[in-house]
This record gives C-alpha cells, sequence and structure tokens, in this order.
C-alpha cells in the first residue's frame, strides 16, 4: 500500500525544532515524511543533541518525490550559511525559511501530500511586520487571503480566534459578523470532513460579561446577528458566553469548539487546560497546514530538554 508523504518545513534553524523532531518518533508511523531542511545544520545539531538517524538525502531538481524510507530522514537540502550549530535567531535566517516554504508550497501544488507541517517561526524576524502571522503568510501565498482560520485542536476541546496577533486596542475594529459567519463556516466544514461532525460551537463576547459596553456594544451590533444568521442555517451554535466563565468544565464540556474574539482570550485558558497537547491548525488553505502550539523558544535552545508532544500530536494528526 502507497502512503501519502507529509511535507514538513524546519522553519526556524535556530529553535528547538531540530530537538523536538528528533525525539518525535517520526520513524515509528505509516505515513513517510519529507523534510524541508538544510542537511549540513541538521546534523551537525543531531550530532550536538546526541541523536543518531540516517539521512536519505531526496533530489528533487527532477520534480520526483521516489525512493522514500520511513526508517530514515527523508531530507531535501535548502542551503543555510551557519556559523555556530545554535544561535541567536536573527535577520538572517529569513531568506532560508523562505526558500524552505516555497518549495515546500511547490511539492503541496504539484503532488498528492497529506498537508504540511511547520516547525517555529519568530514572527518578528521573519514576517518583518508584513504579516500578523504565518497564518496569514501562507494565505497570501495561496491566494487565499481573508478566508482562513486558526484552530488551535484539541480533541477534547478546540479553540479558535476571531483575530489572532493584533494588539488588543485594534481587536474591536477588526470583528465583523461576516468574519464569524464565515470562520464558523470553515470550522464546520473541517470537521465535517475530518470527522464527519456537525461541531458544537460556543463563541464568546468581546467585552467583560458581555455587557461592559454598553452604548456601542460589539455583542447587540455583531455577535448576536451573527449566531442568529447561522442558526437559521443550522450550524450548532450558542452564545455569546461572558469568557471569563466559558472554560469552567461543566460548560466546556458541552463544545467541540470555543470561538473567541481576540488571540489570548482562548489560547491562554487552552494552554493551562491542556499545556503541549494541542495543535495549530489552518483552515481555509487549498491543503491542511499544521504547526505545534509552541514558538522557537530560544531559552531551550541545544539543552535536549524541550517536550515533543506538540510536534508528535502534529505528526499523528496526519497519519491515520
Amino acid at each position: 500500500m502507497n502512503y501519502k508523504p507529509i511535507i514538513i518545513v524546519a522553519g526556524e534553524p535556530n529553535s528547538i525544532f531540530s530537538e523536538i523532531f528528533f525525539k518525535s518518533k517520526f520513524n515509528k508511523i505509516k505515513n513517510p515524511i519529507i523534510l524541508i531542511a538544510s542537511e549540513k545544520l541538521f546534523i551537525k545539531q543531531m550530532q550536538k543533541l546526541n541523536f543518531n538517524y540516517k539521512i536519505n538525502l531526496i533530489d528533487y531538481k527532477k520534480n520526483e518525490l521516489t525512493g522514500l524510507k520511513n526508517n530514515k530522514i527523508n531530507l531535501i537540502n535548502v542551503d543555510f550559511k551557519f556559523k555556530k550549530t545554535f544561535d541567536k535567531i536573527s535577520s538572517k535566517s529569513r531568506y532560508y525559511i523562505e526558500n524552505c516554504f516555497n518549495l515546500g508550497l511547490k511539492i503541496l501544488k504539484t503532488k498528492d501530500c497529506l498537508g504540511l507541517i511547520n516547525g517555529p517561526i519568530s514572527k518578528k524576524k521573519f514576517l518583518k511586520k508584513k504579516y500578523f502571522g504565518i497564518t496569514e503568510y501562507l494565505a497570501d501565498k495561496t491566494n487565499s487571503k481573508n478566508n482562513v482560520a486558526m484552530l488551535i485542536y484539541n480533541k477534547q476541546l478546540s479553540v479558535s480566534p476571531i483575530t489572532t496577533h493584533l494588539p488588543l486596542k485594534d481587536v474591536h475594529k477588526n470583528i465583523s459578523k461576516t468574519k464569524i459567519i464565515n470562520q464558523v463556516k470553515l470550522i464546520k466544514s473541517f470537521y465535517k470532513k475530518k470527522f464527519n461532525k456537525n461541531p458544537k460551537i460556543a463563541i464568546t463576547g468581546l467585552n467583560p460579561h458581555c455587557e461592559s459596553n454598553y452604548k456601542t456594544s460589539e455583542e447587540e451590533k455583531i455577535i448576536k446577528p451573527a449566531l442568529k444568521y447561522l442558526k437559521k442555517r443550522g450550524f450548532k451554535v450558542s452564545g455569546p458566553f461572558p469568557a471569563d466563565t466559558i472554560f469552567l468544565s461543566k460548560i466546556s464540556k458541552k463544545y467541540d469548539v470555543i470561538v473567541g474574539m481576540y488571540h489570548d482570550q482562548v489560547l491562554s485558558p487552552l494552554k493551562t487546560l491542556f499545556e503541549f497537547n494541542a495543535i495549530n491548525i489552518t483552515l481555509g488553505l487549498p491543503f491542511i497546514r499544521i504547526s505545534p502550539d509552541h514558538g522557537p523558544n530560544s531559552s531551550m535552545l541545544g539543552k535536549n530538554l524541550s517536550n515533543p508532544e506538540s510536534l508528535i500530536k502534529a505528526i499523528k494528526f496526519f497519519d491515520k
């Protein structure tokens, strides 16, 4: 039986990705993994961290993916100049990461693959304020702009923020009835396709207790009309709920997904509940994109103490 490959873009070269990848038991899954990274750097980091895996170098110049091996690291090399095996994160890696993504997107466009996983990336150094996050970066790269959503997925409970990496002072200006409706549609489509399920979705308010902004309440003007529209069309949505109580177990256990108005409103409680047992899925792209639900974690660089659980969950999500 032929299994479809999973494409992994290594991301920031000076991050904990290599460590968590070596710990991920990638060689125990059915589907072959194709890693896009610097061969020289990856070997150096593997030696430094005292792991011992064989590299199966894939030559993609002929636009072919042949000779994949599950017991080795199938690697497509992208050149990266470096002096130290582990170094400080800087803008020097920007073009390397860009080249890795471009190659990964090319493969996904022309080959039958399960999807894309990318390692942690420093948004500040890589995106240069051009995008709010990698979700928006990939949306632009795939012509999916304005039709993507971030879903932080856990089998027990997932969350999805309407706005992602925005300052709080800008959140209220960037939520709308249309955006809420489109995001709920993306979430339902994903759950229906992946799990054959019409998900139960709770939607939070924006203001404390859903009532603090009496004169121009976003709950009355935007969120409640969106809920009314969705309910009439068969979506299992409820709310708006105050964000300070929706994550209480007796309430949250009734739902598959909690949709919040801004990033930390829903990600902070989810990480408190599940720590690294969650993955970041981008909905609305031509393929499923997943990343571990944490950053480069430069303070742990080269120490061999990082938790690989989120990357393991990302790989296992595909390998079914």
